[in-house]
């Protein structure tokens, strides 16, 4: 019996899709890594994800977990291997609101999560523009950041607890509940950003924070990147942390906006353009008025709009959250997630600048970032499509991205994509205990192979 015909037994015919049936698992969002699976699995329960391991185990067979495959770094990427789904795993099996926690299943679609929270007056307090369709096991398997990292942290600081499968079919329960549990070895947040090469997450136990009563929502123009960071300080100090997002889109990614039919900011166009939200009580915004009036008249700021209703502050969201759409239009591109020192990024784009005619006269680049915690989306557009030109640009970015101290990797995960940077960049002792770690859990090398650590 094959490991197919074994499969079959285990989750029954139907769940092990094979030819076309596969073919919407085979491309990532961004449509650059297309896969032909040998076959793709969906278990509805951790038992039957811990039978299809044990199985894979024993017949040497690689197994490629697949969530909402929203990624852009090829992490699901595979030519041959069994995709393994958890989208019938789709159970919120607890939500607690006194607890503040939900207890969810890995193929819950985010937008579900937070749908279901709201109706309690909570949120789960990860956001991004795909969270229609990413499923919170490929949130936990890559450590998902977003807009709203700034004020609560990142995947990783909303979990409390996890189940696992191991690559020889066992279970890994650490669905703990606690806020403390100083027990050994950090086993949780070790396979949180695995990116599926050390265990299957199955289940989550999440944290969820309430809603904010109020949202003030605006778009600034910062006469400088730096006056924009010392706008959010100030908005910072004066709220005692209650800002959002604070979203920086430089004047190359609003003229693409506009090809796309999406309107100026600014009655006057501007080159600093920041989306600010703050969120907090019935004062907020007329502490954020007086910060933006203040900021105005010191000449800080050159303009500002504060949304005066939900359609406007979703139109100002709409120009941010198309990002995929605006920048990953066709094309030769040498894509990079970067993270950096918040003071380093004006930094880096003044040194990007300088740097960028002379590595290829025809390029032009197009970012968006996160600026209040320091990670940018940085993409080129090469002049030429040679692969090894494009590798050439990327190196370069890690470059000058190492020399301010920053990482060639912030929140899209490594996959294939970031091998070679990992390889150039990550310290080799870091990279030696972490392929002991993947020897340890996964001898046989079948779960995600390929991915995340270089050869």
């Amino acid at each position: 019996m094959d490991f197919m015909e074994a499969a079959r037994l285990v989750i029954g015919a139907d769940h092990v899709l094979t030819g076309q049936d596969t073919a919407r698992f085979a491309q990532d969002s961004a449509g650059k890594y297309l896969s032909t699976p040998l076959c793709v699995l969906r278990p509805g329960s951790t038992e039957e994800v811990s039978a299809l391991l044990s199985l894979a185990t024993r017949h040497g067979q690689p197994i490629v977990p697949v969530s909402g495959n929203t990624g852009v770094s090829g992490g699901t990427s595979t030519q041959g291997a069994a995709m393994l789904s958890l989208e019938r795993m789709n159970h919120i099996l607890a939500l607690k609101p006194e607890a503040r926690l939900a207890v969810i299943e890995a193929g819950v679609i985010l937008d579900r999560l937070r749908d279901a929270a709201a109706e309690h007056g909570l949120t789960f307090p990860v956001v991004f523009g795909a969270r229609g369709s990413a499923m919170l096991g490929g949130m936990l398997a890559t450590n998902a950041g977003g807009s709203n990292v700034l004020r609560y942290g990142n995947t990783r600081a909303q979990v409390l607890g996890l189940e696992a499968v191991l690559a020889d079919g066992r279970v890994m329960d650490l669905m703990s509940e606690l806020h403390k549990d100083n027990s050994g070895y950090d086993l949780r947040d070790l396979l949180i950003g695995s990116e599926g090469t050390l265990g299957i997450i199955t289940r989550a136990v999440v944290k969820l924070v309430p809603l904010p009563r109020h949202l003030t929502t605006a778009m600034v123009a910062p006469v400088t990147l730096p006056a924009a960071l010392t706008l959010l300080n100030r908005l910072q100090e004066a709220t005692g942390g209650m800002v959002e997002a604070c979203e920086y889109m430089p004047r190359s990614y609003i003229e693409r906006s506009l090809a796309r039919a999406m309107p100026e900011p600014f009655d006057t166009p501007q080159d600093v353009n920041v989306l600010l939200e703050l969120g907090g009580g019935a004062g907020i915004g007329e502490v954020f008025e007086q910060v933006l009036s203040d900021a105005l008249e010191e000449g800080l700021i050159a303009d500002a709009v504060i949304a005066q209703n939900e359609a406007q502050r979703a139109a100002m969201w709409h120009r941010r959250e198309a990002a995929a759409e605006i920048m990953l239009a066709p094309g030769a591109k040498a894509m990079n997630d970067i993270s950096l020192p918040l003071d380093a990024v004006p930094v880096f784009f003044a040194r990007m600048s300088a740097r960028l005619p002379e590595l290829d006269a025809e390029a032009t680049d197009i970012s968006v970032a996160h600026l209040g915690d320091g990670n940018i989306h940085y993409v080129i557009y090469a002049g030429r499509a040679d692969p090894d030109h494009l590798s050439a640009l990327v190196t370069e970015v890690d470059r000058v991205v190492a020399e301010l101290g920053g990482s060639f990797s912030a929140e899209h995960g490594i996959g294939v994509l970031k091998r070679p940077s990992m390889e150039r960049h990550k310290d080799p002792v870091a990279l030696d205990v972490m392929r002991a770690i993947k020897a340890a859990l996964d001898p046989a090398g079948i779960l995600n192979p390929g991915k995340v650590l270089p050869d």
